[in-house]
């Protein structure tokens, strides 16, 4: 067992921070109205008021009421109402159910986060404990994580209205050409992947440690959708041997023929975004891929260009991603740019480009624990250690990530059939 990391702010910067992270999961939601924000479109989908909820309820139960003098709780009810999977904190409502949860009616939760806040400011400014410190960072990237999640969960309840409506307008994107592919080598040997700074990081991004890699070359940029549509019109859904066993399962229990949000109109592709649907862009990256598809895509162009393609490893991946650009994401499409959906690179580019942004990228890795890794102490400790099964890692951010959220050595996991996430490819293979 280990304790959380503090982040290296002064008490002032943690405050200004938190009044930032908690008025931007408010500006997310500010577009929808209190219908929106009840809904559950899926089991796997949270409504923007459960969001708005559970992540206030994490400053009460893991900060407040620990460290507030004379704490006493907004709703004893909502302890368990808006606690998500923590067994060590006690009972929850049933995730597919949240849609269920009218009341606390929209102006109640939203009470509820002024409440907390006010409460969460005064014990900001006073002298904070290191550890009470440590949970209010943990805090914030947890909110940041909702954000996004705010931001899938919501695309995916309104692609299931037949009027196809826009969750903002689309933003201007500046034109770009076309990449020319290019395959990027790197050398094998020993390599250290893993989190090793003094700043936040999650527990399952540790302990920095060896690996080793044998020669690999990696694709400059993801897979386009251009590129997908010709998987797509070589039969690459109606062709089992692209397929794993269980994702060939999977296509035709679900009848897959497409990404997800991808619908034809005649000979042309159009996808639902958040700005409403709108034609496919051939050089933007793919997203809403399994992994499933993200495997199958890999054989089906393995083959036809005679290369041994395949999903690169998580290691492979943070490798490439510090040597190459040094591990920090400069440059890339965040949820702060307000165009939240997948864009061309802005300009064509040596070396790889979109590492950062835009896409979470699938890898081959399985979701397992670091050699060393340690848990969290207390409930906290089951924030990523007991999903270590069953899942795969993904990496980079998207268009829906906080700038500030992402780095190398971030870990992103779902299970195989997981799309409604921003998730695509970039292809790698042995040299």
């Amino acid at each position: 067992m280990t304790a959380l990391p503090h982040e290296l702010n002064s008490p002032d910067t943690l405050l200004q921070r938190f009044a930032a992270i908690r008025a931007q999961t408010l500006a997310l939601a500010a577009p929808l109205s209190a219908e929106d924000c009840q809904v559950q479109s899926m089991p796997d989908a949270s409504p923007t008021k459960w969001h708005l909820a559970h992540t206030t309820w994490f400053f009460e139960t893991f900060v407040l009421e620990r460290f507030e003098r004379g704490f006493a709780p907004f709703h004893p009810a909502f302890r368990v109402l808006f606690n998500s999977y923590y067994e060590g904190v006690g009972d929850k409502h049933p995730r597919p159910q949240r849609g269920l949860v009218t009341r606390p009616s929209l102006d109640q939760v939203m009470a509820y986060r002024t409440a907390v806040d006010d409460r969460m400011t005064v014990l900001l400014a006073q002298d904070t404990p290191a550890e009470a410190a440590a949970l209010v960072e943990l805090g914030l990237q947890h909110e940041q994580q909702h954000q996004e999640l705010l931001l899938t969960d919501v695309k995916h309840l309104l692609s299931c209205n037949p009027l196809a409506p826009a969750y903002q307008p689309a933003r201007r994107v500046l034109a770009a050409a076309a990449l020319s592919p290019q395959w990027m080598p790197f050398d094998g040997g020993v390599v250290e992947i893993g989190y090793g700074g003094a700043s936040f990081a999650f527990d399952n991004e540790m302990p920095r440690h060896r690996r080793y890699l044998q020669p690999f070359a990696l694709s400059s940029h993801p897979v386009t959708q251009a590129q997908w549509s010709d998987f797509i019109a070589d039969g690459g859904y109606a062709e089992p041997r692209w397929w794993l066993s269980a994702g060939w399962d999977w296509v035709r229990t679900q009848r897959t023929e497409a990404p997800l949000y991808w619908q034809r109109a005649g000979a042309a592709w159009y996808a639902f975004t958040l700005h409403g649907l709108a034609p496919i862009d051939p050089l933007a990256p793919v997203v809403h891929v399994s992994y499933y598809e993200a495997d199958a895509y890999a054989r089906w162009r393995a083959a036809r260009d005679a290369l041994p393609l395949r999903l690169p490893t998580e290691v492979e991946w943070e490798h490439a991603a510090e040597r190459a650009l040094g591990g920090t994401p400069r440059h890339g499409n965040f949820m702060e740019s307000g165009v939240l959906h997948p864009t061309p690179p802005a300009r064509a580019a040596d070396g790889l480009v979109q590492m950062f942004g835009d896409t979470w990228e699938w890898t081959s890795s399985a979701y397992e624990p670091y050699p060393g890794f340690r848990a969290w102490e207390g409930p906290v400790g089951e924030y990523n250690a007991k999903f270590m099964v069953n899942q795969y890692v993904l990496r980079g951010g998207s268009c829906a990530t906080p700038r500030s959220h992402i780095r190398a050595s971030y870990r992103n996991f779902f299970p195989a059939d997981a799309r409604w996430q921003f998730s695509g490819v970039r292809l790698a293979y042995s040299t």
